[in-house]
């Protein structure tokens, strides 16, 4: 950031009074521009034993599979997110249900949020942002194609919770994957 959104002067990046990291200051208007992270949310919709998976359209991660799910947009729940997000992506209307992911994934500065749900009839298609979309059984799952690893976290969760029984909420934290050298 090298300008100010509110009056368009130089902002410089330091430690605001009462603060314990960088920011970037507005030298002129003072303004504090805070950069928080993204929310990621999306659902697992369900029909039966089967659940809705979109193989993507866009980058990143072209032609992998994945659950509806994108980023959050102003003035909407968490919920709302996730039923427009697979509207959008699955042209699939949910009833979502509970919680079942919170994963950090502070190295890109996001959050990622899946909801249960249940389609409410089985009028879907790929939307704008999928190649195709389709139901899957576990055994199925193309856990090779699967596009970004809390997806892959959010599915293990979901069919473990279903051979239980019993479904709950499951927060985790996904670091950076390891750098590779090359000699």
């Amino acid at each position: 950031m090298k300008y100010c959104s509110d009056c368009g002067a130089n902002v410089t990046l330091r430690i605001p009074p009462g603060d314990t990291l960088p920011r970037h200051v507005c030298v002129s208007c003072g303004t504090i521009h805070y950069q928080n992270p993204k929310i990621v949310v999306g659902a697992i919709p369900e029909w039966g034993d089967r659940i809705l998976l979109c193989r993507r359209a866009i980058e990143p991660r072209h032609g992998y599979w994945t659950l509806p799910a994108g980023f959050m947009e102003n003035a909407e729940s968490t919920a709302e997110a996730a039923a427009r997000e697979t509207l959008e992506e699955a042209c699939a209307r949910i009833e979502v249900g509970a919680l079942f992911t919170l994963i950090s994934v502070p190295h890109i500065n996001q959050v990622h949020i899946v909801y249960r749900a249940r389609l409410l009839d089985l009028d879907f298609g790929p939307g704008e942002e999928s190649l195709e979309v389709a139901l899957f059984e576990e055994r199925d799952i193309p856990w090779d194609d699967i596009a970004f690893r809390t997806i892959s976290l959010t599915l293990r969760h979901y069919f473990e919770d279903r051979r239980r029984g019993s479904f709950g909420t499951h927060n985790a934290s996904i670091a950076a994957p390891p750098t590779v050298t090359i000699p």
